[in-house]
């Protein structure tokens, strides 16, 4: 062992590999493994047959469609303008910018319950919001759009979040020295800072995503719970559990678990590949 091995092993902070990782192992099967392979245990023992009968059921396949078509959607609403809000709080200054950096968090802090009843009041059809398209013809609440609504309202904070950090380590001066060469700002834009954000901004996409899909309190109550119309997974699964058909409750949740992961997988795979194209470009 040489001189520069052995200093660099006293200055670990933290023990070696073989420890961390058992730790981590350890921690990742408590909290994630065990639970979640309950749900595809107890699902298995109803047998193949009868749990394709409970997920091609129509009332769940229409809520299914609901949960991730209002979760997509919110996820996608999302990534644009947490792009476009992180961007005014780390490029420009301004009076009030503290607070409203601060106001972003608040969805985390709010009880999603507290958000479903403050959502369904102010787009109802008699609310301050709702009123104002309730002569077009256009209703809020108890519909899709309601849904989606609460969902952008409750994971917005996903985007801004993880995009701010990479915007505040872009070195400004590449774009200056972009501008001296002749590149107009959309060339700037989708060349040299699009490149740099779009890791953040699928991560970003993926946990707004996930954040939506599973979420439950905030919707409830703005959705009208409507079968085939507003009805969402998560609340169908409650539903089940109520009457104590545990077999068809976990039976949804098996299926929701593997779209979801299926969905995430092919996000990160994305990702992924763009991380690679983009230090390939580089040149790293």
């Amino acid at each position: 062992m040489n001189f520069t091995t052995r200093a660099f092993k006293e200055k670990r902070v933290l023990p070696g590999f073989g420890i961390t990782m058992g730790l981590t192992l350890l921690y990742i099967t408590f909290l994630v493994l065990i639970p979640v392979s309950m749900v595809f245990i107890n699902s298995s023992q109803i047998g193949c047959e009868k749990f394709w009968e409970i997920v091609s059921n129509e009332r769940v396949v229409a809520s299914l469609k609901i949960s991730f078509s209002t979760s997509l959607l919110a996820a996608t609403v999302n990534t644009i303008f947490g792009l476009i809000l992180a961007w005014v709080l780390e490029r420009y200054t301004f009076p009030g910018k503290k607070i409203m950096d601060g106001f972003i968090d608040l969805p985390f802090a709010l009880p999603t319950a507290v958000a479903g009843i403050a959502l369904t009041t102010l787009y109802a059809q008699n609310g301050y919001i709702g009123k104002l398209f309730a002569p077009y013809g256009i209703k809020i609440s108890y519909t899709p759009l309601g849904i989606t609504l609460a969902l952008i309202f409750i994971s917005f904070p996903f985007v801004v979040r993880t995009v701010q950090p990479v915007l505040q380590n872009m070195e400004i001066e590449v774009e200056e020295a972009a501008t001296s060469l002749g590149a107009t700002r959309r060339q700037i834009f989708f060349k040299v800072i699009l490149p740099e954000l779009l890791p953040a901004l699928i991560t970003g996409f993926a946990l707004a995503f996930a954040r939506a899909l599973g979420e439950y309190g905030s919707v409830v109550f703005i959705s009208g719970n409507m079968p085939l119309r507003t009805e969402i997974t998560p609340l169908l699964i409650r539903t089940k559990l109520e009457q104590y058909d545990y077999a068809g409750g976990t039976a949804i949740a098996a299926i929701m678990l593997i779209l979801s992961f299926a969905m995430l997988f092919f996000i990160n795979l994305f990702q992924w590949w763009a991380g690679n194209k983009h230090s390939t470009v580089r040149g790293e």
